[in-house]
């Protein structure tokens, strides 16, 4: 929409009988679907040509007002009263004994809801968005440190979020495309603000609503099945548009089910939808938040009804900071058959045009159909003459300043950062508290310390980061000291190059089965040191980049010089301690020696689709499986190299959305060696598992096997992790169990080498235990015999167990 295109600007405010602003309420050009839609506080500005205009102010529940505006000789206003809807019952008023007449108006919904489903398979339409978050309350501290937004204000209420974009939305068939004209971000001129609108559609079965607030959806009022689910009662009817509409009071049938609750307005005779005002809360196995409440509304356009807005509410607290904001989606300017070109539908579904978040306030303020608040008006003031003022290098200084203060708790507990905004860097040091919590039966207390260093540029992804690290063992006195590197660049698809290198501990596993925490605690605790590890001079150069198409490729080689470690402490509490090499699989540490190895791979996502920034693509996954391949070649005879093999790689993992029957996540795995020439430990195929009570990566390891048991050169081998969600599926029919919103997990895990040598797990969990713990049991099957069994814990949300694609 061009900016100073119109010639007048006709104003006003929508009210209540009782002088009450109405929210959001839809103002309309009659006979058109062209109009704005009021902000929070009623008030609304439409921009037209000059002409005599009738207009139509429309709010659910409340009966449509027509007003003349008469903007012949520019500017008008035109304010609104709307009377609360007064619904007729004619003679279906139920009967003693008799069934509500809602439920004959929703299961004829039901009939014709496939009918509605994909109505509108080809239109283009132009979409304003406007989202923002408010803190209602936060605490003065926070982790021990004071809460400061850093920018003056001392308010409890204070914005958080406040973003408007303008996107034309194109539909066929099942594709779709944004195209984001333009975008703003209250105190960003650089970012790009929300610009992906999303139809709520309650003529789904299950109606997806946010990103984690609930896996499973929930279950719209005309489901198929909707009326196991709901009771209904019928309000009355009124005319709008010159049709019957009926009124229908939605209520759960049971609590804890995810289920809605409020009022849905369906159509005579055409039974389709003309607006809904529905909210889900906590009972509902609702997360994250505490109340989500979504009104829209649909307008009459030629020979169909189209959405003209979609309005979400959404309250909620979360470690005694308390929030509160709103969502509107104003949808305008309708083509029905419009002629799209060729290849217009490919896997870009949303994209950010160049200078999109450039434009100016003036011309904000020239296409914005829903007037700003004082409040939201004030926040792009102040923040945007705050990020003024942070251009100034003497500001950046003392925000440096202030932000680099040293103190114990940084120090100690969560590491100091030495921020510089004017040349974007920063230098980030580890908490001290993490440099002592190592101890293993080779190196005795451990003192590792690392800090790392990096700098992005400016309005690009391009940047470098560099981590030198340093290790001291207090019993085998040896000193390690290593350096990594890396450098991220590319314009549409990221590239990565990594360099590393020095002296360090490995573990003979590379890929870390066991945390050195978790490895102190066993030594400690039950004499059990399950770390093997051995001393390495390395080298290591990778690449990694996005070739598009969901493809990405990486390739990397790197030299080790590998020497042995022994036991410095042999025993503990009378218990010996097990030698330091994989007791499992040899007699005695590896010899002294070299190895190069090489490792190519490539990963596939097929159907990716993308978000298209003008300088970068982003993934937005697929409903496809993500296919990976890699083979590893150890080189002989280069820089003195001993090892001689090839192996190989290939997985297949998803997850698979059942909606109310849950998900299902899956990563199956084959490998093997097509050659063994000249193989070490290290370099043999090895398998994640876990001996502690913390639980190891759910999709990419075993809870209850060996470190070392299986690790093999077997040319062929398999595995396979599985987990079903069942996200309230039963938990939520439990009675007393379901207050507690838990839910339960099942799953396994499988390892085949050969005939005589494979392993299974079978394992029941239960998860969201105060929204961040899961408690697993499993029981694990040996090929020969004695079975296991043991309790893991985690917290996946923050990084303990968890999945790994």
């Amino acid at each position: 929409m061009p900016a100073f295109s119109f010639a007048a600007t006709i104003t006003g405010v929508v009210k209540d009988a009782h002088g009450k602003p109405l929210p959001f309420s839809s103002i309309l050009i009659k006979g058109t679907a062209r109009g704005i839609t009021a902000n929070a506080r009623g008030q609304y500005t439409l921009q037209v040509e000059n002409g005599e205009y009738t207009l139509v102010a429309q709010h659910l529940g409340y009966k449509t007002v027509e007003q003349k505006a008469d903007a012949r000789k520019g500017n008008a206003e035109a304010n609104f009263i709307l009377e609360e809807q007064q619904y007729t019952l004619h003679d279906v008023v139920v009967k003693s004994g008799g069934e509500d007449p809602a439920y004959a108006i929703i299961r004829k919904a039901i009939k014709k809801r496939p009918d509605y489903i994909n109505e509108n398979k080809h239109f283009q339409c132009e979409v304003y968005l406007k989202g923002q978050l408010q803190l209602r309350d936060y605490p003065k501290k926070f982790l021990g440190e004071t809460v400061d937004f850093e920018d003056g204000d001392t308010s409890k209420k204070k914005m958080l979020y406040l973003s408007e974009s303008v996107a034309r939305y194109s539909v066929e068939d099942n594709k779709r495309k944004v195209e984001v004209l333009s975008t703003k971000v209250s105190g960003s001129h650089n970012s790009y603000g929300f610009g992906n609108p999303q139809i709520i559609s309650f003529y789904e079965n299950i109606v997806p609503v946010g990103q984690g607030l609930n896996p499973r959806g929930f279950v719209s009022p005309i489901a198929a099945n909707a009326l196991n689910f709901y009771k209904y009662h019928f309000e009355g009817t009124f005319f709008e548009n010159g049709k019957e509409i009926s009124r229908i009071r939605v209520i759960p049938r049971r609590k804890y089910e995810p289920l809605f609750s409020g009022y849905i307005n369906i159509i005579e005779d055409e039974w389709r939808i003309q607006g809904v005002q529905l909210t889900v809360v906590k009972e509902q196995q609702l997360q994250v938040l505490d109340t989500l409440t979504i009104e829209q509304l649909y307008v009459p356009l030629k020979n169909t009804w189209v959405i003209k807005q979609q309005v979400t509410y959404l309250a909620g607290s979360l470690l005694s900071f308390e929030f509160m904001g709103n969502f509107v989606q104003v949808y305008d300017k309708f083509e029905l058959d419009p002629p799209f070109q060729k290849k217009f539908f490919n896997n870009t579904v949303i994209k950010y045009y160049d200078s999109s978040n450039k434009k100016s306030m003036a011309y904000w303020d020239s296409i914005r159909p829903v007037p700003l608040l004082p409040e939201e008006a004030r926040d792009y003031q102040k923040k945007d003459s705050l990020e003024q003022v942070r251009k100034n290098p003497h500001y950046l200084d003392s925000l440096d300043r202030k932000r680099n203060k040293v103190t114990f708790a940084k120090l100690f507990f969560t590491g100091q950062d030495f921020g510089h905004e004017k040349n974007h860097t920063d230098l980030s040091i580890t908490p001290l508290i993490g440099a002592f919590d190592s101890y293993n039966t080779v190196e005795g207390y451990v003192l590792s310390l690392s800090a790392t260093y990096s700098k992005r540029y400016d309005n690009t992804r391009k940047g470098f980061s560099i981590t030198p690290a340093v290790r001291y063992g207090f019993s085998n006195r040896h000193f390690n000291a290593w350096l990594n590197g890396q450098y991220t660049y590319g314009k549409k698809y990221f590239n990565n190059i990594s360099v590393a290198g020095g002296k360090r501990v490995f573990q003979f596993n590379n890929d870390n089965p066991i945390e050195p925490l978790n490895n102190t605690l066993s030594t400690w605790l039950w004499q059990h040191n399950q770390m093997k590890i051995y001393e390495a001079w390395f080298g290591k150069l990778g690449y990694a980049k996005g070739l598009g198409d969901g493809f990405t490729m990486a390739a990397s080689i790197q030299y080790q010089q590998r020497m042995p470690l022994e036991n410095t402490v042999d025993s503990a509490h009378g218990k010996a301690y097990t030698p330091n090499y994989p007791v499992e699989l040899t007699a005695s540490n590896i010899p002294k020696h070299n190895a190069v190895m090489a490792t190519l791979s490539l990963t596939w996502r097929p159907g990716s689709r993308y978000i298209e920034m003008p300088d970068r693509k982003i993934s937005l996954g697929s409903k496809y499986p993500v296919l990976n391949a890699s083979i590893t070649k150890g080189i002989d005879n280069i820089l003195g190299s001993d090892v001689d093999y090839t192996k190989w790689k290939f997985t297949i993992s998803d997850g698979l959305n059942f909606k109310l029957g849950g998900r299902l996540s899956y990563r199956l795995e084959a490998g093997g060696f097509f050659n063994a020439n000249k193989v070490f430990i290290p370099d043999y195929n090895h398998f994640l598992g876990d001996q502690t009570v913390i639980a190891s990566q759910y999709l990419n390891s075993f809870q209850l096997l060996p470190y070392y048991q299986y690790s093999n050169t077997e040319k062929v081998y398999g595995a396979g992790h599985i987990e079903y969600h069942l996200n309230g599926l039963l938990s939520n029919k439990i009675p007393g169990f379901r207050r507690l919103n838990w839910f339960f997990v099942v799953g396994g895990n499988a390892l085949y080498i050969n005939s005589n040598n494979h392993y299974y797990e079978a394992l029941f969990s239960i998860e969201n235990i105060l929204k961040v713990i899961r408690v697993d049991f499993i029981q694990g099957f040996r090929q020969s015999g004695g079975n296991v069994n043991g309790i893991r814990f985690s917290m996946p949300l923050i990084g303990s167990g968890g999945n790994a694609n």
